[in-house]
């Protein structure tokens, strides 16, 4: 997993920057009740969607929360005063204190995501809407050259598989209530780059240097392939 603690400064410059965050923010609130009148941004990071969050919606009061201090800390200056250093899977916050959870690319980092999703049910009062991004993985599979090459090796059991958060959601009390998907600005993969995941055992691992070969000379190997649309689940807590 990633430092982010040193991630920071560059983070959403590597990661679409605006234009995806503002997509993001948009998806998110979509999903949330019109009547919602407060919400919790788990895994904020740099809170460049968090800050959008708040400013889509008036009259909603957003709280930041990340467990790295470099993220926060940027963060902070976005949301000031609404920003908290904490760790996602056991929130400072009594059950009940939310309209609202969102957690953007946070579940398919974990190796279990059920203590995050309990937590985000237990903040949650009732009627409240807890919000995730699921199946982050498969969203990269967009058709491209790379995946066809790549298909035979695909052995993940995702984290934020969306059926696994569905069944870890039913098991607090929370039921479906919508689906969203936006596009991932910025997002598109490059040969180069998926060779690079595969030489590092970040992706594909049972395919080895052999696969990672064989995508890096493909031909424009720098040349970013189509962009991913993410999608969002929506849970209703009853």
């Amino acid at each position: 997993m990633l430092d982010y603690d040193k991630e920071a400064d560059g983070y959403d410059a590597t990661r679409g920057g605006e234009p995806r965050a503002a997509a993001a923010a948009d998806a998110v609130l979509a999903l949330v009740p019109d009547d919602a009148r407060s919400l919790l941004d788990l895994a904020c990071g740099t809170g460049i969607v968090t800050r959008r969050l708040a400013a889509g919606r008036p009259g909603l009061r957003v709280t930041g929360m990340d467990a790295a201090y470099g993220m926060t800390r940027r963060a902070a200056v976005r949301l000031p005063g609404a920003v908290v250093l904490a760790d996602c899977r056991q929130l400072p916050f009594p059950g009940g204190s939310f309209d609202a959870v969102s957690v953007i690319w946070l579940l398919h980092l974990l190796d279990d995501a059920g203590p995050v999703v309990a937590e985000a049910a237990r903040v949650l009062r009732p009627g409240g809407v807890l919000v995730t991004t699921v199946d982050k993985a498969v969203a990269h599979h967009v058709g491209s050259d790379m995946d066809a090459l790549a298909a035979p090796y695909r052995t993940e059991r995702a984290a934020d598989g969306a059926e696994r958060v569905t069944a870890y959601a039913a098991g607090h009390g929370l039921a479906p209530s919508g689906t969203a998907r936006f596009r991932g600005h910025g997002q598109g993969r490059t040969p180069r780059r998926v060779a690079h995941s595969i030489r590092t055992g970040e992706l594909y691992a049972s395919g080895g240097l052999q696969l990672a070969d064989r995508i890096e000379t493909l031909p424009d190997p720098d040349v970013p392939r189509q962009e991913p649309e993410f999608t969002l689940r929506a849970y209703r807590k009853a």
